[in-house]
């Protein structure tokens, strides 16, 4: 576990998947609790990173102002690499740059974070019954999540709650189909994808999807 008091592990940052989830687990704990300990956000840590990083997840969340990785994990410099889209949705970019923490960085676990009355997961389902479609290049971002929520539809599914929980397990799931070396990580057991739904009011983030090995 974390030194509160250096601001780093005394034995190196995690480097399997339990333990890397398990830190992320307790880091929300303490947000939740406010008892955040704030590592690894001094400047003698700043500049012991200088010259590398070894985050221990990445984190694919959605752009939405009120999910700072960092601060509802109660994490500091070097410990996440994250990446954030609307809706947490995907193109080569995305799938580049985890490729990259886990190939690269041997990042051992990605996490796929959502949050509950997601904008573009609305936006998306509105656009399904009929309501206005976007313009520009929004519109790129509601028909990524259009296919997650048909899924919903098929099972008479309209909560949009439960519909964000669908999107967040079919990324998951999208991930592993679409990233060779991811899922060559999470066959051999170096690596770990998790779906996550953050909970805005409580600051909570619950388990609600997860791969431990390569989809077949």
């Amino acid at each position: 576990m974390i030194d509160p008091h250096a601001g780093h592990w005394p034995e190196g940052p995690p480097v399997t998947p339990d333990r890397a989830l398990a830190e992320l687990r307790d880091g929300n704990q303490r947000f939740v609790t406010g008892t955040r300990i704030h590592p690894n956000q001094d400047a003698e840590h700043r500049a012991a990173l200088a010259g590398a990083q070894t985050p221990f997840a990445v984190i694919f969340g959605c752009s939405d102002s009120r999910l700072a990785a960092e601060i509802i994990f109660d994490r500091g410099l070097g410990d996440l690499f994250v990446v954030r889209t609307a809706g947490h949705t995907m193109g080569p970019e995305v799938l580049g740059s985890i490729e990259y923490a886990v190939t690269v960085l041997h990042t051992p676990l990605v996490v796929v974070l959502g949050h509950n009355s997601c904008g573009a997961v609305t936006a998306a389902r509105d656009a399904v019954a009929g309501g206005t479609q976007p313009t520009g290049h929004l519109r790129a971002v509601v028909d990524a999540i259009v296919p997650s929520v048909s899924v919903a539809t098929s099972r008479n599914i309209d909560d949009i709650d439960q519909i964000v929980d669908i999107h967040i397990q079919r990324t998951v799931d999208h991930l592993l189909a679409h990233s060779q070396p991811l899922a060559r990580a999470v066959a051999a057991g170096t690596c770990a994808v998790v779906g996550m739904s953050y909970q805005l009011g409580a600051g909570e983030v619950r388990e609600v999807a997860g791969q431990t090995r390569a989809l077949q």
